[in-house]
């Protein structure tokens, strides 16, 4: 188990934080929930622009969620300068979403903190994204989920290794 006077803090970013960010944030929190974790993290996630602000996740997000019994309650948010000081670990969902943030950086402490999230899912590819479905289809949400659910497993164990920790 981690250490539970450190808390791993964990960001997900998406564009609008209304599909992909959530979704991931839903299928992490879920995951170490399973795994006894959940008290060892503080887990969020935002969106790099102001447009849905206030804002539910997408409805066809939180129906793909709810099919895996996660329940997705968060309400977006733009992310903030002080989420480098707050966050260990920010996963942005694709590459101009990882631009967007390395733009906003001023050292190389706050540029560690940022990866694709993706990269963490068995056998990608370190530079692939985690597709927007906004314009898509119930499938393209169903596979996003898929996705984020895999990637949170592979995080997980990325963050327990580092750590020093094993599972099982």
């Amino acid at each position: 188990m981690l250490e539970s006077s450190s808390l791993t803090k964990v960001l997900f970013v998406c564009l609008g934080n209304i599909c992909r960010s959530p979704a991931a944030e839903g299928a992490f929190t879920d995951l170490v929930a399973k795994k006894g974790l959940l008290g060892n993290f503080e887990i969020d996630s935002c969106g790099t622009s102001r447009y849905h602000l206030g804002e539910l996740a997408d409805p066809r997000t939180r129906q793909t969620a709810r099919k895996k019994s996660i329940e997705l309650v968060h309400k977006a948010r733009q992310f903030r300068r002080s989420d480098f000081a707050d966050f260990d670990y920010i996963l942005a969902m694709d590459r101009s979403n990882q631009k967007d943030l390395l733009a906003l950086t001023s050292s190389e402490e706050e540029r560690k903190k940022i990866h694709l999230f993706r990269k963490f899912q068995k056998g990608q590819n370190r530079e692939s994204d985690v597709p927007d479905p906004y314009y898509g289809t119930l499938k393209d949400f169903e596979e996003v989920q898929q996705i984020v659910t895999e990637a949170s497993e592979g995080f997980l164990e990325f963050v327990l290794s580092k750590n020093g920790v094993k599972h099982g």
